[in-house]
């Protein structure tokens, strides 16, 4: 029996996969948590075979989270489950370790042959990221700026975007707020932006965040 655990912040999304995994004989939802805070916070009672790990979520989010996961708990399985096909979020979750990627668009059987696959040692990515990944870098793809960023920077822009202030940043991040303060004045210059409303915009145009979250 492979073990899930269910990361999302919407609660129909969460009651909808939860129904349509447990209908599979050889899956079993084990836990079910709305943050990525939450999900840590359950793994030290449980311990699931695969995470389904939303990426847009309150709080420290599900890069953060899935970085966590995986430093804390290595064999752990973790596929992103995001609206996002493009841009540099799956490819910035495969460098921390994930080993799928699925859009929230793709049809019940192919999420069940990803917790599979991804249960068996094997890497599984949807159609649509695996096509994007595939040209990026090639002559004419469409860079994102965002790809310059460390994962650090990453994460302070993510929690900026969320609307997170520097004293929640710096709780959530577990940094002093003169740290945040200086990654977010060297994002800001990589991103050649002046504030937030800038680099909400940038990140709407390069597909870092979905354009209906904000």
């Amino acid at each position: 029996m492979i073990k899930v655990l269910l990361v999302d912040d919407h609660e129909l999304v969460r009651t909808g996969i939860e129904a349509l995994l447990n209908l599979q004989e050889d899956i079993s939802v084990v836990g079910v948590s709305n943050c990525g805070e939450t999900a840590l916070e359950m793994l030290a009672e449980i311990t699931p075979d695969v995470v389904l790990m939303d990426v847009n979520m309150p709080g420290i989010g599900g890069v953060e989270a899935c970085r966590r996961v995986l430093q804390k708990y290595p064999d752990i399985k973790v596929i992103a489950l995001s609206v996002l096909k493009d841009g540099p979020i799956p490819q910035q979750l495969l460098k921390l370790g994930a080993l799928g990627f699925i859009s929230k668009g793709s049809p019940v059987d192919e999420m069940v042959t990803a917790i599979r696959t991804v249960h068996n040692g094997k890497r599984y990515l949807c159609s649509e990221v695996a096509n994007n990944l595939a040209f990026q870098g090639l002559p004419g793809a469409n860079d994102s700026p965002f790809e310059k960023l460390s994962q650090r920077e990453s994460e302070v822009t993510n929690l900026i975007l969320q609307g997170k202030s520097i004293k929640e940043m710096s709780d959530m991040l577990v940094l002093s707020d003169k740290t945040i303060n200086t990654y977010r004045y060297r994002l800001y210059e990589k991103l050649k932006v002046k504030n937030d409303v800038e680099l909400t915009r940038l990140a709407v145009k390069f597909k870092h965040i979905d354009s209906g979250l904000i």
